[in-house]
């Protein structure tokens, strides 16, 4: 379970990262809202899988 854990993750901090240049670029803020929720839902989920809290 702990390639799902950093798979999760990673994904997480590759949507911050998209979050970062859309807000550089001006993109619609629900765009940027909806990649916040996906992020921080990919980072808990990671964060809660990994083996050390279980």
């Amino acid at each position: 379970m702990n390639g799902t854990s950093t798979a999760l993750i990673v994904v997480g901090l590759f949507l911050i990262g998209g979050i970062i240049s859309f807000a550089k670029q001006k993109m619609p803020a629900g765009l940027i809202v909806l990649l916040s929720i996906g992020a921080g839902m990919c980072l808990l989920a990671g964060v809660l899988r990994l083996e050390v809290w279980n």
